[in-house]
């Protein structure tokens, strides 16, 4: 087997708390222990594109365990679409080849949610030795327990709703917190179980709003003249979810590329239609409660800031375990935690799917125990 002399790391995607800390984990294993060079790639895919890179020696690791976002800076680009000239996109998977060639890389480490498993699989298509590691606040990257910083952002908007409780209860209102999941409802739901939340909202469980009022109103009832709603961004009512299945079903019919254009148009049409529907949630509870709604968004609050103990602990055991990966020439794979253990799973398998919470789930049976309403 080839030996191990220099590698490269990225972060790419939204950023989140524990980046730095996983830098580290790679720098101080890779450099520190087996003595290979590192070089960390500025924002994400597009500084591979445009071969824009700092050396990672050890001086350069040293007051990262504690810093929040990415020292690395991060972008979305997504390397097979990247805006042209014309207007229209092209593929620059080529030039990242050259660049991961022309530094005479042996591996490359990639840290991100979907969209960067999505393209890291593309480039183990282009025989890149890719070893990559599970980070977003949503905790939906697939086959894998955890996320880096999902626990960080679990945290604050758990602490926002432990606040929102006393100007609730002051003002007897109805307080709804818009909390990040657009896809998957792990942090509304965590947070609303961990914060007391009454009512839960999750892009998994399609509610009706006149249940949701009916849970508020019997609170009301027991003299409870206050209530919490954690929603997640993503979550919808009956109607929108039966419409974007149809929606759905209609983009997987598709045989034409006009057909797919035309599915592609709907679904962004229906997306930015929804723009806003936290606001409108909040409309409908006070008509049908008639008690005053107030909505917060936290926004990108969830995910700023230092990373907890847990999130250093997970980057720290995911870096140096991605450097053991490298050198055993587990390429192609992610790494991911099982219960205690780490295992790698294929980027090709993470990048085809989402982890959204199952129905059956221990986190939803809680909730529906001790008196919370989703909705349904």
């Amino acid at each position: 087997m080839k030996r191990i002399q220099r590698i490269g790391i990225l972060t790419a995607g939204g950023d989140s708390p524990g980046l730095n800390a996983a830098i580290r984990a790679v720098g101080k294993t890779a450099v520190g222990q087996y003595g290979w060079e590192l070089i960390g790639f500025r924002d994400g895919f597009l500084g591979m594109i445009e071969d824009h890179w700092v050396d990672l020696d050890k001086r350069g690791l040293v007051g990262m365990l504690t810093l929040g976002g990415t020292v690395l800076g991060t972008s979305r680009d997504k390397p097979h679409r990247m805006p042209s000239e014309d207007g229209g996109t092209k593929d620059m998977t080529g030039a990242i080849v050259k660049t991961y060639r022309r530094h005479k890389l042996d591996a490359l480490v990639c840290i991100g949610g979907g969209g960067t498993h999505k393209n890291a699989a593309r480039l183990v298509e282009k025989g890149l030795n890719i070893v990559s590691l599970p980070k977003t606040i949503d905790n939906d990257v697939a086959l894998t327990d955890d996320t880096i910083g999902f626990d960080t952002a679990l945290g604050i908007a758990t602490e926002v709703l432990d606040r929102l409780h006393s100007t609730a209860h002051s003002h007897h209102r109805i307080i709804i917190a818009e909390i990040m999941g657009h896809r998957a409802g792990w942090l509304a739901l965590g947070a609303g179980i961990a914060g007391g939340a009454d009512v839960i909202l999750v892009p998994e469980i399609a509610y009706d709003v006149k249940k949701v009022a009916a849970a508020i109103r019997r609170r009301s009832e027991h003299g409870s003249n206050f209530s919490i709603v954690s929603v997640a961004e993503g979550a919808m009512p009956k109607s929108d979810a039966l419409q974007l299945e149809k929606l759905l079903k209609q983009r997987d019919k598709a045989r034409t590329d006009e057909e797919r254009k035309k599915t592609k148009q709907a679904l962004a049409a229906w997306d930015k239609a929804r723009a806003g529907h936290t606001m409108r949630l909040a409309s409908q509870l006070e008509e049908l409660t008639h008690l005053e709604a107030r909505v917060t968004i936290l926004g990108y609050v969830q995910r700023g800031g230092t990373p907890s103990c847990h999130d250093r602990l997970l980057a720290t055991r995911l870096g140096t375990a991605a450097v053991e990966f490298i050198r055993a020439g587990k390429f192609g794979q992610m790494v991911a935690t099982r219960g205690d253990e780490l295992v790698g799973v294929p980027i090709s398998k993470v990048a085809k799917n989402i982890k959204t919470v199952p129905a059956d789930h221990g986190w939803i049976a809680a909730a529906r125990r001790v008196g919370t309403s989703l909705g349904d």
